[in-house]
């Protein structure tokens, strides 16, 4: 906590000196509560194996991976201004990393999640070399490229099915747990730890001086050069970041999913998704892509009624959030009530403190 002191002012009754002074805080009585209520609520959720079905299970395990790249993205886009359209790519690079270590490396199928957040990682850093050359609309379009390329690559890989794909084998799926109700359970807490382990890490991320260092390189690059930051060294942290977990992501989406091929894994439809609930949710908050995510099954589930409409109606809700709310529908709650679950920005208070 920093204070700045003021004049002091003496009350002439009592003639108690009082100090009026700013103080610079971040956490609120809001976020305390709204901090104890997400506890429930994943303590809950913790023992959803013992009263939820299997359905619900896969409904949320769902939930949960597509909250996790929302929160990726928004990692990217909304606090490092990196604006990519090709997430997909590390999407399907964790999905055939899976593959990879389990069946031609003997790697447990739980192990290889977080393994693939690595590989996916160490893979980033020639592709971060690569696109960062590029800016602006020129980055996206860059990004998309890069997954197209591994689309192709990885179809052309005849032991890994080539374009047809391929299958998990039934001795790596039984290793997971005896019983088809323990592997439910299983996929269903790692996915439960994943998101959770995910947002804590942007959060406590976005507390330190990176997150300081983010926003000032989202509002101006060359504003934050001159303060000191060093914008290539800041973005890569971030990209690197994005690309682990969006590839451990990726390889817990294709064990539940138990089947690969490359136009599925690289699909551009992963990113447009999280775009879409990032949006309507609201960029540049931890709050907004749990908003999103909600809003989108919420959605989803009457409007895939409708077949090709579907994709349509969305997209006319996501411009008409748009333009009436360019931040989002947490964005509009947080201006209204002042609510911050998750404060990372620092505020300053006016506070009078008797000496």
């Amino acid at each position: 906590m920093v204070c700045f002191r003021r004049r002091e002012m003496i009350d002439q009754n009592s003639n108690i000196t009082s100090t009026p002074r700013f103080v610079v805080t971040r956490s609120t009585k809001l976020s305390h509560f709204g901090l104890a209520a997400g506890a429930i609520i994943v303590l809950t959720l913790a023992t959803g194996p013992f009263w939820l079905g299997r359905a619900d299970m896969r409904l949320l395990v769902e939930i949960f991976y597509f909250l996790a790249l929302a929160q990726m993205w928004n990692l990217l886009a909304g606090y490092g201004g990196l604006v990519s359209v090709g997430q997909q790519a590390f999407v399907g690079l964790g999905g055939y990393l899976l593959f990879i270590l389990t069946i031609h490396f003997g790697v447990g199928a739980i192990w290889s999640i977080p393994l693939a957040g690595i590989a996916g990682a160490i893979i980033s850093l020639p592709v971060a070399f690569l696109v960062f050359r590029l800016r602006g609309h020129y980055f996206a379009i860059g990004t998309w490229v890069v997954a197209e390329v591994f689309l192709l690559g990885f179809a052309q890989v005849i032991s890994l099915g080539g374009g047809s794909g391929m299958s998990l084998p039934i001795s790596i799926i039984r290793s997971i747990a005896a019983t088809r109700a323990g592997r439910d359970a299983a996929v269903y807490w790692i996915a439960l730890v994943l998101v959770i382990v995910l947002i804590g890490g942007i959060y406590l991320l976005l507390r330190s001086r990176y997150g300081l260092a983010l926003t000032s390189i989202r509002d101006s690059e060359e504003a934050s050069s001159s303060l000191g930051v060093d914008n290539f060294r800041t973005k890569l942290l971030v990209y690197v970041i994005a690309a682990f977990g969006t590839s451990a992501i990726g390889a817990l989406i294709y064990l539940t999913k138990l089947r690969i091929t490359p136009s599925a894994a690289f699909d551009i439809n992963w990113t447009t998704t999280v775009i879409f609930i990032v949006v309507i949710g609201g960029i540049g908050t931890i709050e907004g892509p749990i908003i999103g995510t909600i809003v989108f099954f919420l959605l989803r589930e009457p409007l895939a009624e409708f077949g090709s409409w579907y994709l349509m109606l969305l997209g006319a809700t996501a411009v008409v959030i748009m333009l009436k709310a360019p931040e989002g529908l947490w964005g509009i709650i947080a201006r209204r009530y002042g609510l911050h679950f998750f404060p990372v920005q620092r505020q300053l208070r006016w506070t009078v403190k008797d000496d």
